[in-house]
């Protein structure tokens, strides 16, 4: 999105080719940007500028992509243009009302229908400039008002309920844009151009927390080492719970790269025990809760989750499917109403989960399914390449070679 907004030539190295960076393209592309195909080792970017994009002649399909959904309209806003968003079943039921708000008040026409997903019409004359407190701590939505405010030139301004990761901070920062941040406030100054970047995009955190569960749970025979992985502060919950469960994970070689911090994560079995996760943790780990879910169900002891209803409105309702696809293979499982409790125990898991088109349950259970005793298969295993295409053969690797 920023190397389509810039000025000049920006060249990102290590892309991700998954269905979700698929659909950020396939947007882009129909507003008029020049994004080169993505199985390229180094994608070439031709910025548009942040005045540059135009009013596409159909449909904006984000497929799964809330965070496509979601930071695409504070663009288009930003941009003074029109545009109908959709995207799959999945994703049509999430709430996009939470990202309309802000816009609608930045003087933005948003319509939804009833249920508050999608399809979006966003009817955009400009945008004026707004401060803005989210009910509920999202790092998408404040994305949305600092990329509305920046292409639309007015300035903006959030007040975080609670502390969200702030990849799109940094990496505004390192293109030349006057964002400041003081507290639970982050601030964007009017800027008329966003600088190219040369990337070479990190590691995903979340991903490499199920190899580092599957380590966790004594799942691989040697020590793994993860190489280039984002240590974002606020990508590492799911780390911290780790080890606090008792597994052996350390950070290596640790350095900087286009504004976020980047490290080498060594990982090793442990003895596992449950643990309590409170509220306060979960913005930091919403995305492996699922894995922590399946990690705790081979640990010594209780492990509960509050805090976390916001797992109800992601791909699926995870707290649901995390707690019955526990359950279909014999693990002992309840939901709350904003999280679940997992007892831990050693006997053989064995059945089918539905993972509801999900990829992090899938994944989850994949985990699961490669210890040695267990027999667990997942009904939809494409689901995963939203987000990591060829996890059940790097699954498959990492557990038989």
């Amino acid at each position: 999105m920023l190397a389509a907004l810039g000025r000049g030539t920006s060249r990102v190295r290590g892309i991700l080719q998954s269905a979700d960076v698929e659909a950020t393209a396939r947007v882009l592309r129909a507003l008029g940007a020049t994004i080169p195909p993505l199985d390229a080792a180094e994608l070439v970017i031709e910025g548009a500028g942040l005045r540059g994009l135009q009013t596409p002649s159909a449909a904006l399909d984000c497929a799964n992509s809330g965070t496509t959904a979601r930071l695409m309209a504070g663009v288009v806003a930003g941009a003074g243009l029109h545009a109908e968003f959709i995207g799959d079943a999945s994703l049509s039921r999430r709430p996009m009302g939470r990202v309309a708000a802000p816009l609608r008040a930045m003087g933005v026409d948003v319509e939804l229908p009833e249920h508050g997903g999608l399809p979006m019409q966003i009817r955009s004359n400009g945008v004026q400039g707004v401060t803005w407190r989210p009910a509920v701590a999202s790092a998408q939505v404040k994305s949305a008002v600092l990329l509305a405010g920046l292409v639309g030139n007015v300035p903006v301004e959030v007040q975080e309920p609670a502390p969200t990761r702030d990849h799109t901070e940094r990496m505004l920062q390192a293109r030349g844009v006057d964002l400041r941040v003081e507290g639970d406030t982050v601030s964007l100054l009017p800027t008329a151009r966003l600088d190219a970047a040369d990337v070479d995009v990190p590691g995903d955190p979340s991903s490499a927390a199920f190899i580092a569960g599957l380590a966790a749970l004594g799942g691989l025979r040697d020590d793994v080492r993860i190489e280039n992985v984002a240590v974002n502060p606020w990508r590492l919950g799911a780390f911290r719970a780790l080890r606090r469960m008792g597994a052996q994970l350390r950070f290596e070689d640790e350095a900087q790269q286009g504004g976020e911090p980047v490290a080498t994560l060594v990982c090793r079995r442990g003895e596992l025990r449950g643990i309590t996760i409170a509220p306060d943790e979960v913005p930091s780990l919403i995305d492996e809760l699922p894995l922590l879910a399946i990690v705790a169900a081979r640990a010594d002891g209780e492990t509960r989750v509050s805090g976390a209803a916001e797992l109800r409105v992601k791909e699926s309702d995870r707290i649901a499917a995390v707690v019955s696809g526990l359950r279909a293979v014999g693990a002992d499982a309840e939901e709350l109403p904003d999280g679940f409790v997992v007892r831990g125990s050693d006997r053989p898991l064995r059945g089918q989960v539905d993972t509801h088109g999900d990829h992090r349950i899938a994944m989850a259970f994949g985990v699961l399914g490669a210890l040695p005793g267990n027999a667990i298969t997942v009904d939809d295993p494409s689901c995963c390449a939203v987000s990591w295409p060829s996890f059940w053969d790097d699954l498959q690797r990492l557990t038989h070679d």
